[in-house]
């Protein structure tokens, strides 16, 4: 393939290769070749164009294959256009003469067509160029049309098209010819030419200004004919033309006054009258139809009406919106016209008018749902409203007239039904996609809007009081607030109007509809209703046999809202379920015996009446089994099953009373029959076991009947079918944008439509999208169903029973002839169908011979029936009977039979059949176990798939091998070659008319690279020849004019792009994806945006920047629809969003957004907010925004704000233009989504400081920060909008714009925040949430945002807070009445909701005000807003404090086991209602977590202070301790005492906290756990609850064990911190109460003898603590836990045991290292919990691991600090060694053992282990030496062989040459000489002075150099002067004598300190200060040193005198110099000695 890549074609190469790999190379060649063209310079292509001309005319005579010719053509005119113009003549006149050619042979004919498709090709691209020889070429093409077949007259109308494209207004002498010749094409029997002719039409209309003006009438009906017998591409493209055409002759400006007179204006009336007269009369034209109409003989055909229907789309949607705007009402009331009773004929069956309604709202639903925006749309639903009030006064009217008698039999009632049900349908639609913004229609009280559909409620058709039903439906889910009114309106309306039937079956449909719409709304209704609604069904049903008249409208009704009832769910319904199963039993007779009499007694009315009651309970039994499946226990089951044997029985007896009173019974009975049949097959088969066999035989003699005349296989089948094989048989099954009305023209002329009219019932059932639902006949269901019911039973019962059913089922078949046989076998097989799909989905078998033989036999009948989707079913069927026989040698045997028709049958049925069969064997069998059948099968299909005769067998073979290539996977390896080879050849040879084989084509080639796979990456040589088959493959397809097969290009593609990426050109596939965005043909739509979305996972910028360069590089604009150039792809795809409707689509395109943000959002950032800012602002009142615009005028310096603001007032329109709502939601999540990438990028997108700096740098860089304004603007727009979703969508971006900037400073204001300039917005985009209108949900969410704003501490101005304070009261005000005081719209636990919302809201603010409190005090500032922000709660403290404890014990109540369901209250809690209970669960589980938090920072407050009213505030100081408790609660046992009621708060927040923390599920949150535990440190920091954990200690050791729980299961550091705290409370809990006691037991036995004094404490005397028991050992096992995970060394099973291993010490991270000194504290504790005796048995754990923690964690750090971890273990060991407890009598000698022990252990650190030495810490360990010296008892540290090894220590790190060690060994030294006990401290220096002494004269020597050896000198100087204190008087004066001549040999002279280094500087300082202190102390020493020294003398004179001459001058600076030093020097910590 490389050597087709050059310029010239290398016709050497290609006549080497074989036919099919020549025609590939040539395709190649060309493809490459239009590539080059254009970017090849003129000159080049000059020189070799005469050589490159003569090779592509000669492959012109070579006959090239369809998609061959076309890129010649294209390739030749390019090079005219860009080379030479001479020889274009020639080339001209050669295909001319080709066309002439007399030759008219199959070979030729390829070569003519080249040759047409090149003129057009040549003219398209050249135009003008090529002056007048376009006459003589037209002429010739038309002349050759005349003897042209299909193919011919196809690419003639196309060609004519291309001349008329290029040639523009120049062709005008050739427009009659060429119209002449496209009419007649356009009523061509072949389909691909009347689409061609349409396009041609459609291009000469653009010139021939005749067709919109003097021959439109004639142009009209040409299309109608054109329509007739028409497919759907033909309606497409027809209805394109004539909606084209009529729009024109409106909106067209004439040119020229001259021509003005013969030119007619054409008015709108004519047009619609033009278009109507089609959809009524069809193309039989205006002069004949009046004959037809007088003998009533004339019906329009579907397909004409559909394509009408289609054409009035297209007209209006040309014609524009605004158009549609201006002219709605006269648009309108010619729509509603159409279906009126002026036209009869229209609507003259139910099958006819139901068509024609389908048709009329399906162009309302495309024109005002697609074309209008919102407020438009709310003006049209005025105009329909005021049309149905028209309509409504007509009827009323009517039926006043006369009397009762002649007024219900006047056919006028039903004159105007059809128009007010399409009237009502479309206001249903469109106030249900309008949503909450619909809110103002109801507002304007002169629209009258839901008093105008109530009013036709009662109307007396009955389509028309369901079409008011379904309004309301839709009128419900979009406004869930007015939910409940109207259900109480249709209610009470059904109670005063009982005795009007119109009225009790309108409103009853009314709340059905009404009752079927709560699941929709969120919100739900009152638990109440339901008692309403169930009462007046029971009130209805028990008057139903009172009135004759009403009978049966009662009974309908009741059971009508019985079954509605039960969609609320088992909330609801298990309160009514007692009654609704006594009425089930009571509807049917008791036993077989009642049901004779019935039969005897009963006259057709009861027996009406009685089948429409029984067919209405079994609708209500079997809405409860599919709606509260919780309910169906054993016992309600059992109740259930009592009356089904009867309804069987009366099953089998329906025939017999059918034939005693005819046909006024049969549709009661066929509802009947339908109603069990359902209900059936949702109960388990076992329940109806007894029943089988009557069931079986009712199905059967249903399936088999002889009245059934309609074939309905389309209701049948397609669920029967593998959805992939509905793509083979028609266009028409997939779905498409006209589904709706297409549908009809599946079902066949004598079949309806689903209607709503069909089963009332259907209101309140669940339908997919928004349209009405669509029942179908009863006639048809009831098949379905019993087709399904067929096989369940017959799975269930005996083989014996299934041979007897199958052999009738044959004979049915057998007996019966022509149209009846088609329909028995239609329903034979569908059940059959049924049968195996069930059994082999229950994993069934079929043994019996017998039974698979007559199987066989009925499928093998379908398989060759006519109807293509029977044959589909049955082939399905074929392989399910194989895979439940699972029989190896059977399916083999199927194989063989279908191998033995395939060889031997011509007709095109049996083929296609048994390929399928095939196929479909292989799915469900895999590869059928043998090669052998693999090969035979493939050989069969490439065979079939050649067969150029019938493209039918081609495309059901290629279809079959496709099915074969999945499913054989690797095994097909072998057959990829010839395969792909055979692909191409098809692709490059089929004509492109032939669009179904085409698919199939697609479908084997992706099935193809599925089954390749990644292997398609690889690089060896065949890889790469399959790889460019492929993509060649892919190529032709793109090509290809069918939508569908584009499609199908576009799949294979993206597949290929996902295993060999490097491969696929992005460019050209983003652009063919591009052009296709906005495709008519839904299916294409789909593919490229499941590509697109591939696509954007990976390589989201490049597919974007492709986008962008192809939209500016195109010379027409890519799609009309989507603006790409001014958008980029993001901004079409949203406008698509916006417009599409099809909820897959949607889906797609969202994701496909959702991953261009992700990947690019934060380098595009500006682009993304611009784009959701268009979207929310497009539609936004700009009335609302003024008050933000009001400080953006200050903003110009800030970067992108002003300049994104500017933009809208700006001339030029709008990108988007009145987009949904929903899409502005889209746009609103996009804002929060971009917030949340930019989290994760770059800091500088919140800090605005680092973000104006890096702008200024480079002006590309872009920060959120920057956008911040239009954050704030955008979250308000949408906050304040009409959609109740945009304001939740709103108040979630403001919420997340506060939490994200509320922290970032104001640089130009310091000590303020960015955020807080926005206050006022903040505050107007709150205020309209809380007003008494606004749905609890937003309330709610805007609660959580005020909450954020206060606590967020933007705002300090306490007067500025108190706006949105405000909000929070009022709120607070609103539900401090409970539950009752709130709205009655929604359901009881919107209310909960509500009101948990505003609660947390306050907890929040509440503890943030508590935390910056305690903060503020510690830091002691003046009092600031944190003060303020308490008071501001304080106020509503009280009340808050009761809400919340209410709103926990509710909680507590609703988390109880429902074993405690019975001890509830009845009632419910504070805030929510037990009906409810479920509901609220979710409410409270959001918001309990902070309640709690606050509750308990609350309870702190107070202090759980409990007064005795006689003994004053003197009481409140001292802690409770439990002897006062008791006598407390005895005193009053009646009230509850305040000790009482502290208990029960204290046990609530306990009780609560920790039942949460005990079972923590994976999903619970981290907010929720951390409330917890810090509700639990709240309460443990006050005294009394201390008190009450101190004093019991299984409650301790339970919280110990619950923290340990969470600790192990819960990773985040802040949590095991916060349990951490909680310990460390409990512990000091413990600690208390042990004082306590002791200090009690001293106070009582103060005389008595000492030892007498019981132990206290843990450990008791014994010392034991036994786990589970001992709250230290859970203490122990805690901690251990925290320092083994942070330090898995100290566990002596990982280290091999308990000495000492050399492992490196080691760093922590932060949190490892707070978590470590937490636990450590802990430990510290432990030992004053226990007893002497409970001491010494924890001490050495406790030891062990301190030290341990100390020897892993000493880490060297720079400058000598100590690491956090070691600093703590140090701090730790200071505890424990200054315990009491070391020098209690009892505990000492042990503990003074212990701390010998751990002294060596210490000691041991530093020496080597395993000849390694360890890089520990000197300092660190130094210090816990010298923490023992000088804080335990000197017999600890003084035995001779520990103060050696101590003193040696010392020695050597005075020796160290790390002078940061030297320092702090100074340090360390200076507080051991200073201790007070000589013992301790005397040996010490008697070893260590004179090393100083030494030390310090080397200094002297040397001279310190720098500051560091400067403060070696200090630190050694200062121990010096410490021994001089300590030292005995005869020895005071060696040492001072020692100390002056190194202080003085530092002293300067005056001229020395001028030229001095500061270091010498200092240190002269320094000695002179130390100097002046000690000559005055110790004169005498001072003077005799003096006197012997004179040198020494003279040198401290001149030093004193320099000093007191620059004393004026340098006293401030020497201070300065003396004091860095000492603030520079480290100095240890001393609170560790």
């Amino acid at each position: 393939m490389e050597l087709s890549h050059s310029l010239l074609l290398n016709e050497e190469a290609c006549h080497q290769l074989g036919d099919v790999q020549k025609a590939e190379f040539i395709f190649e060649w060309l493809r490459y070749l239009e590539k080059l063209l254009l970017t090849t310079s003129r000159n080049d292509v000059r020189e070799k164009q005469k050589t490159l001309v003569e090779q592509l005319l000669s492959l012109l005579n070579s006959s090239p294959g369809p998609p061959t010719r076309k890129l010649l053509a294209k390739n030749l005119a390019i090079i005219y256009s860009i080379g030479d113009t001479f020889s274009v003549y020639e080339t001209i006149d050669k295909c001319n003469d080709l066309i002439r050619s007399k030759d008219d042979s199959p070979s030729y004919l390829p070569t003519k067509l080249a040759a047409v498709v090149c003129l057009g090709s040549l003219y398209k691209k050249l135009g003008r160029i090529l002056g007048n020889t376009f006459t003589d070429t037209v002429g010739n093409i038309l002349k050759a049309m005349k003897s042209a077949e299909s193919q011919g007259r196809y690419e003639i109308m196309l060609s004519l098209q291309n001349i008329l494209n290029g040639l523009g207004a120049a062709a005008t002498p050739c427009h009659r010819d060429i119209y002449k010749a496209a009419r007649s094409c356009l009523t061509d029997r072949s389909m691909a030419v009347r689409c061609a002719a349409a396009k041609c039409l459609l291009e000469l209309q653009n010139e021939a200004i005749f067709m919109w003006n003097t021959d439109l009438d004639s142009v009209t009906t040409l299309c109608f004919k054109s329509f007739e017998g028409s497919n759907y591409d033909v309606r497409i493209a027809v209805s394109k033309l004539l909606g084209t055409i009529l729009a024109k002759a409106i909106i067209s400006k004439h040119p020229g006054s001259a021509s003005h007179q013969s030119i007619r204006r054409v008015s709108l009336e004519e047009v619609l009258e033009l278009l109507g007269t089609g959809f009524l009369r069809g193309s039989s034209g205006f002069l004949r139809a009046s004959g037809d109409m007088l003998k009533g003989t004339s019906s329009v055909s579907r397909d004409v009406r559909v394509g009408v229907t289609q054409a009035y789309v297209v007209f209006i949607s040309t014609l524009g919106g605004p158009w549609l705007e201006k002219n709605f009402a006269v648009f309108l009331s010619h729509l509603l016209s159409l279906v009126s009773q002026s036209h009869p004929k229209a609507t003259q069956t139910q099958v006819d008018a139901v068509c024609c309604r389908r048709c009329v709202s399906f162009i309302l639903r495309a024109t005002v749902g697609g074309l209008l925006g919102e407020k438009a749309q709310i003006a049209a639903a005025k105009e329909i409203c005021q049309a149905i009030w028209k309509l409504k006064k007509v009827s009323d009217a009517v039926l006043s007239d006369g009397n009762l008698e002649t007024r219900l039999s006047s056919a006028n009632v039903a004159a105007n039904q059809h128009m007010l049900v399409c009237a009502l349908q479309e206001l249903g639609n469109l106030i249900h996609s309008l949503g909450t913004t619909a809110a103002p229609l109801f507002q304007d009280s002169s629209t009258g809007l839901l008093d105008g559909v109530i009013a036709v409620i009662p109307h007396p058709s009955n389509c028309v009081r369901l079409a008011a039903a379904w309004c309301l439906h839709c009128i419900a889910v979009a406004l869930p607030s007015s939910l409940t009114p109207l259900l109480d309106r249709c209610l009470e309306r059904l109670t005063v109007l009982k005795s009007s039937p119109e009225a009790v079956t309108g409103f009853s449909f009314a709340v059905a509809a009404l009752l079927g719409a709560v699941k929709h709304c969120p919100l739900g209704i009152p638990h109440g209703k339901g008692k309403i609604v169930m009462t007046l069904a029971e009130d209805l049903l028990c008057s139903a046999t009172q009135n004759s008249r009403l009978s049966a409208q009662r009974m309908q009704a009741g059971w009508l809202l019985i079954a509605a009832l039960m969609t609320l769910g088992p909330a609801v319904v298990t309160h009514h379920l007692a009654r609704v199963l006594l009425l089930w039993k009571c509807i049917f007779p008791a036993s077989p015996k009642d049901l004779e009499t019935e039969k005897s007694r009963g006259d057709l009315f009861t027996w009406q009446v009685t089948l429409e009651g029984r067919a209405g309970a079994l609708s209500a039994i079997k809405s409860f089994v599919s709606h509260c499946g919780d309910l169906l226990t054993e016992e309600v089951i059992q109740h259930l099953l009592l009356p089904l044997p009867c309804a069987v029985d009366l099953l089998t007896q329906l025939s017999s009373i059918l034939k005693t009173y005819g046909s006024p019974l049969k549709t009661s009975s066929v509802v009947y029959r339908q109603r069990l049949y359902e209900l059936l097959i949702l109960l388990p088969p076992e329940t109806y076991q007894g029943n089988f066999c009557a069931i079986l035989k009712e199905l059967t003699a249903d399936l088999t009947a002889p009245d059934i005349q309609v074939a309905a296989s389309l209701c049948l089948l397609p669920s029967l079918c593998h959805q992939n094989d509905l793509l083979i048989l028609s266009p028409l099954l997939q779905e498409t944008d006209h589904r709706f009305i297409e549908e009809q023209l599946l079902l066949g002329n004598g079949v309806a439509c689903g209607s709503l009219e069909y089963d009332p019932y259907s209101l309140y059932e669940d339908i997919e999208g928004d349209s009405v639902p669509k029942p179908l006949p009863p006639t048809l269901s009831v098949i379905s169903s019993a087709a399904k019911l067929f096989g369940i039973v017959c799975t269930h019962v005996e083989d014996a029973q299934r041979l007897l059913t199958l052999e009738q089922l044959l004979n049915s078949i057998k007996h019966t002839k022509g149209v009846r046989q088609q329909v028995v076998q239609l329903h034979v097989v569908s059940s059959i169908s049924n049968f195996l799909k069930y059994l082999a989905g229950s994993k069934g078998s079929l043994r019996p011979e017998g039974i698979r033989r007559r199987v066989l036999t009925l499928v093998m009948g379908a398989l060759e029936s006519t109807n293509p989707l029977l044959r589909c079913a049955a082939a399905e069927a074929w392989a399910r009977l194989a895979q439940v026989v699972d029989d190896g040698v059977f399916t083999a045997g199927l194989a063989q039979v279908s191998f033995e028709k395939l060889k031997s049958a011509r007709d095109v049925v049996t083929r296609t059949g048994h390929s399928l069969a095939l196929g479909s064997l292989h799915r469900y069998l895999g590869g059928i176990s043998s090669s052998q059948h693999l090969n035979s099968c493939i050989g069969i299909l490439y065979t079939l798939s050649q067969d150029s005769t019938s493209p039918d067998v081609q495309t059901w073979a290629l279809h079959s091998l496709s099915l074969i290539i999945d499913s054989a996977g690797a095994l097909y390896y072998v057959h990829v070659e010839p395969t792909l080879s055979l692909i191409i050849l098809l692709l490059l040879n089929v004509p492109p008319t032939h669009a179904e084989v085409h698919q199939s084509l697609g479908r084997c080639l992706n099935a193809l690279i599925t089954m390749l796979g990644p292997e398609l990456q690889g690089n060896n040589p065949s890889v790469s020849t399959l790889r460019t088959s492929c993509l060649l493959g892919c190529a032709v397809m793109q090509d290809n004019p069918g939508c569908l097969v584009q499609a199908q290009a576009i799949s294979c593609l993206q597949q290929l792009h996902m295993f060999a990426p490097r491969h696929v050109n992005l460019s050209s596939l983003v652009s063919s994806l591009c052009v296709n965005l906005c495709s008519p043909y839904l299916l294409l739509r789909r593919a490229v945006l499941a590509c697109l979305r591939q696509l954007v996972q990976r390589e989201a910028a490049e597919v974007s920047e492709h986008a962008v360069v192809l939209a500016k590089d195109s010379k027409e604009e890519l799609t009309p629809d989507a603006n790409i150039r001014e958008v980029g792809l993001e901004g079409a795809l949203l406008t698509l969003l916006d417009k599409e409707t099809d909820q897959r689509l949607c889906q797609d395109i969202k994701e496909t957004l959702n991953h261009m943000l992700t990947s690019m959002a934060v380098e595009k950032l500006s682009f993304w907010l611009k784009l959701c800012k268009d979207v929310l602002a497009a539609s936004a009142d700009f009335t609302g925004v003024t008050c933000v615009d009001a400080m953006q005028e200050e903003e110009g310096d800030r970067g992108d704000d002003a300049s994104v603001l500017t933009t809208r007032n700006n001339e030029k329109s709008h990108p988007f233009t009145n987009p949904r709502w929903a899409t502005r939601v889209f746009a609103a999540e996009c804002v929060c989504r971009i917030i949340k990438q930019c989290e994760n990028a770059n800091s500088a997108h919140f800090d605005i400081a680092l973000a104006q700096e890096m702008k200024k740098k480079d002006s590309r860089n872009d920060f959120l920060v920057l956008h911040l304004a239009d954050l704030i603007r955008m979250a308000f727009m949408a906050a304040t909008d009409h959609s109740d979703q945009l304001r939740l969508s709103g108040l979630e971006t403001l919420l997340v714009v506060i939490r994200q900037f509320a922290a970032i400073p104001e640089p130009e204001f310091p000590g303020h925040v960015i955020l807080e300039q926005y206050q006022a917005n903040v505050g107007a985009a709150l205020r309209p949430a809380f007003t008494s209108d606004t749905p609890p949900d937003v309330t709610a969410k805007a609660c959580q945002v005020c909450s954020a704003w206060i606590s967020s501490g933007v705002v300090s101005d306490l007067n500025d807070l108190r706006r949105v304070h405000q909000l929070l009261v009022s709120s607070l005000t609103k539900i401090q009445a409970g539950k009752e005081a709130l709205s009655h719209l929604y359901n009881e636990s919107a209310s909960t909701m509500e009101i948990l919302a505003v609660l947390k809201a306050w907890a929040e603010v509440y503890i943030i005000a508590v935390q910056s409190h305690k903060n503020h005090k510690q830091i002691s500032k003046t009092t600031t807003c944190s003060e303020g922000l308490l008071d501001l709660v304080h106020t509503d403290l009280g009340t808050l404090s009761r809400l919340w404890l209410a709103a926990l014990q509710d909680f507590a109540l609703l988390t109880l086991s429902s074993d405690f369901a019975s001890q509830l209250p009845d009632e419910g809690g504070a805030f929510y209602t037990a009906e409810t209970s479920e509901n609220a669960k979710l409410h409270y589980h959001n918001s309990w977590a902070l309640i709690l938090h606050a509750s308990a920072l609350w309870l702190t407050s107070t202090g759980f202070a409990v007064a005795e009213p006689d003994e004053g505030a003197a009481n409140l100081s001292r802690p409770v301790t439990p002897t006062s408790m008791c006598q407390g609660s005895s005193s009053s046992a009646t009230a509850k005492s305040p000790e009482d009621v502290y208990t029960d708060r204290f046990h609530l927040i306990l009780g609560t906290s920790v039942e949460f923390l005990c079972s923590l599920r994976s999903d619970a949150s981290m907010e929720s756990i951390t409330a917890c535990l810090h509700a639990l440190q709240a309460l443990l920091d006050v005294p009394w609850p201390r008190s009450k954990v101190g004093s019991d200690q299984d409650l301790g050791i339970e919280l110990l064990n619950v923290l340990h729980r969470v600790i192990l299961t819960r990773e985040s550091p802040s949590i095991q911190l916060a349990s951490l705290e909680v310990v460390r409370q409990i512990i000091c809990a413990a600690q208390e109460h042990v004082k306590e006691k002791r200090r009690s037991a001293e106070v009582d036995d103060g005389a008595a003898e000492k030892e007498t004094l019981p132990e206290f404490g843990e450990g008791k005397d014994t010392g034991g603590l036994v786990p589970g028991k001992s709250l230290v050992f859970a203490t122990l096992e805690l901690c251990v836990c925290i320092l083994v995970r942070q330090l898995p060394e100290l566990n002596p099973e990982l280290t091999g045991g308990p000495g000492v291993k050399a492992t490196k010490p080691q760093m922590l991270s932060e949190d490892g290292s707070k978590l470590v000194s937490a636990a450590l504290v802990i430990l510290s504790e432990l030992p004053t919990v226990c007893s002497p005796e409970g001491s010494i048995s924890v001490l050495p754990t406790v030891l062990y691991l301190t030290i341990g923690v100390l020897r892993e964690t000493a880490v060297k750090l720079p400058g000598g600090q100590l690491s956090s971890t070691a600093a703590a273990s140090l701090q730790a060991l200071k505890g424990i060694l200054s315990s009491p407890m070391a020098r209690a009598e009892k505990s000492h000698t042990a503990w003074t053992d212990l701390f010998r022990s751990a002294l060596t252990t210490v000691l041991d650190c530093w020496d080597p282990v395993d000849g390694t030495h360890q890089e520990l810490d000197e300092v660190s360990l130094l210090t816990a030496i010298t923490v023992f010296i000088l804080s335990t008892s000197p017999e600890v540290t003084t035995i001779p062989c520990l103060q050696k090894r101590c003193i040696e220590k010392f020695k050597a790190t005075l020796e160290t040459k790390d002078p940061m060690v030297q320092i702090k060994t100074y340090q360390l030294l200076h507080s051991i000489f200073q201790y007070p006990n000589p013992t301790v401290s005397y040996p010490y220096i008697y070893s260590l002075a004179s090393s100083v002494v030494e030390k310090l004269q080397e200094i002297d020597k040397r001279k310190p150099e720098d500051t560091i050896e400067l403060q070696i000198f200090q630190e050694g100087i200062k121990v010096l002067e410490a021994l001089v204190p300590v030292a005995e008087e005869q020895h005071r004066s060696q040492l001072v004598a020692c100390l002056l001549p190194i202080l003085i040999s530092f002293l300067l002279d005056e001229n020395a300190l001028g030229s001095a280094t500061s270091v010498m500087r200092n240190l002269h300082d320094f000695a002179l200060q130390n100097l002046m202190q000690i000559g005055p102390q110790y004169s005498s020493v001072f003077k005799n040193v003096m006197a012997s020294t004179p040198s020494l003398k003279a040198r401290l004179e001149a030093a004193i005198k320099g000093i007191q001459e620059s004393v004026k001058v340098k006293l401030p600076s020497s201070k300065h110099t003396v004091n860095p030093g000492k603030n520079s020097s480290i100095q240890l910590k001393t609170s560790f000695l």
